[in-house]
Formats: structure tokens, sequence, C-alpha cells
């Protein structure tokens, strides 16, 4: 059992209606993380949640490169990226929260992706690896000083958040099954084996009291 200190903060990844089953870029049983975030929310002293918020013609979206498909990739300015359907453009439904997910106790809502020219999986910095979305600071400067994830989606934005949280000095765990992947190519496999390498720890929500 690891206890939960007055310096940990739960960190919830873009729990939004397109990331949940029936959503543009739904991911199976995305849905069954909101009841294990909720009840965990009410544990923790501090909670912070990110949201993905695109502009409509998001330069990760496939309908933006003529001829591409969603889950091929481009190369743009900072590298290879995956292309992806339309997902949470800024103001629509699917950009929404779960309608079911608790944000009372919520502290900052942080957004990310919103440039358009750049996406973001990591909670901490943009895809091109060198601008920052200002959590770290935020996180440094409050004393914050062990992250907890989870959220949406496994592979993908829960596991660059815990990469680049570890690079910044923070101790993480990622509550492994408050989390849901999407499994492309195999990147459930190989990001759980990144995250390990790196120190990052894997625990139950049920571990944690």
């Amino acid at each position: 059992m690891t206890k939960i200190a007055k310096d940990d903060v739960l960190i919830a990844i873009d729990v939004q209606n397109d990331f949940i089953p029936g959503g543009a870029l739904a991911v199976a049983g995305g849905d069954a993380v909101v009841p294990l975030i909720n009840d965990l929310s009410r544990r923790f002293e501090h909670y912070v949640v990110t949201q993905d918020w695109h502009s409509p013609r998001h330069k990760s979206f496939a309908s933006a490169h003529k001829g591409k498909e969603p889950f091929e990739t481009a190369t743009l300015h900072y590298g290879e990226q995956t292309l992806w359907p339309d997902h949470c453009v800024a103001g629509t439904k699917g950009a929404e929260f779960h309608p079911d997910l608790d944000l009372d106790e919520a502290e900052l809502i942080l957004r990310k992706g919103f440039r358009p020219e750049i996406d973001s999986y990591s909670a901490f910095y943009e895809n091109d690896r060198a601008t920052p979305t200002g959590l770290g600071g935020y996180l440094k400067e409050r004393r914050l000083k062990r992250l907890f994830l989870a959220g949406l989606a496994t592979d993908y934005c829960v596991a660059y958040s815990a990469l680049d949280a570890v690079k910044l000095g923070f101790a993480v765990t990622v509550i492994i099954d408050a989390t849901r992947g999407i499994d492309l190519a195999g990147s459930m496999e190989r990001m759980i084996a990144e995250m390990k390498a790196a120190g990052v720890i894997l625990a139950d929500a049920a571990t944690l009291g």
C-alpha cells in the first residue's frame, strides 16, 4: 500500500468525449477510467486535469494532409507525427470532458495541443520536445513532488507525460488500471517498457491509500 501524502498530486489526462467509446478517436474501455479517477480525486489533496484542445485544421489531423489517412504518418517541422482523425476540436462536444468526470476538486485545468502547427501528447511539452506547457513550473512552484497519472491514453498522452515528468525530476506513478490504451502497432508494450526503464512505477488504484 502506498500512502498518499499532502504534496502528492493526481493528474487526470484527457478524459474527454472524443477519447471515449463513440468518440472520434475512441479508446476501448475509455469510459471505465471515470469512476476510478473520481474516487481518486477525493483521496488526493491536489488534483489537476489536462484537456486536448485543437484548432479545426490542426497539423496532427490526417484531414490536414492531402492523400493521408488516419494513423499514417507525416514529417512535420519537428519530426515524424502520427496523423489522427479530427478530434478534440476547441469548443466542440468532443473536446468536452466526459460528463461524469468529477471536476469539483480540480485545482487546474491545463489545455494542450492548441498550437495549430504542433501536436502535444505530453502534459509537459509539445511534440517538438522544446515548447513547455507550463505544468512543470506550476507543480514545482507549488512544491508538489510525487505525481500520480491516470487517464487516456496509456501509450500516448499518459506515457509521454510520465516520461517527461521523470526527466523534470518528479517521482511518477501511473495508476495503470485507471488508464486505457490505443495500442497502435505495439505501442502499449513499447511504452510500458519505456516507462518502467525510466523508473515510472505502475500501480493499481486499490494500492493507494
